[in-house]
């Protein structure tokens, strides 16, 4: 038995399938993405709900739009109180048909890799995690989400 750790390998496979995952749930939530913030769908509510209780809304908003980039805010709104409110800044690559997490909380700009332990605390893989996390969230709330509508 060796006392020394073997060195974390970025598993470029399983983040790129990660990434063009998210990339096909975003452009199903929000399919006009590309047309920017004026554009007649900038942003999109999705609730979700346990029976009459609710547990929150997945907001989706568009920050910007380039020729071949989107940049979304996905945060979580009306939450549980005891519930971390998750938040995240998300890059879509149309060109590529990617999109990654590039800000989550107050971080920004993630590495492939980080030595561990660092003064952020940030886990080895802690990219390939946000960008897995993002997934199953979007997954979660196209299989049980329902669009948030006001009550008149």
């Amino acid at each position: 038995m060796s006392l020394v750790r073997e060195r974390y390998r970025v598993d470029l496979v399983e983040l790129q399938a990660a990434c063009e995952a998210n990339y096909a749930r975003l452009m199903q939530l929000l399919p006009a993405m590309r047309e920017g913030p004026q554009a007649h769908q900038p942003a999109r509510r999705v609730a979700l709900s346990l029976g009459e209780h609710p547990l929150g809304v997945l907001a989706l908003d568009v920050l910007e739009t380039c020729p071949y980039t989107s940049t979304l805010s996905v945060r979580q709104e009306h939450s549980l109180p005891w519930l971390p409110v998750p938040q995240m800044e998300v890059r879509v690559y149309h060109d590529a048909r990617m999109a990654e997490v590039i800000g989550a909380q107050s971080a920004r700009r993630f590495y492939g890799r980080y030595p561990y332990p660092n003064a952020a605390m940030h886990q080895p893989d802690e990219k390939t995690q946000l960008n897995l996390f993002l997934s199953e969230w979007l997954s979660h709330c196209l299989a049980h989400g329902h669009e948030l509508a006001p009550v008149r």
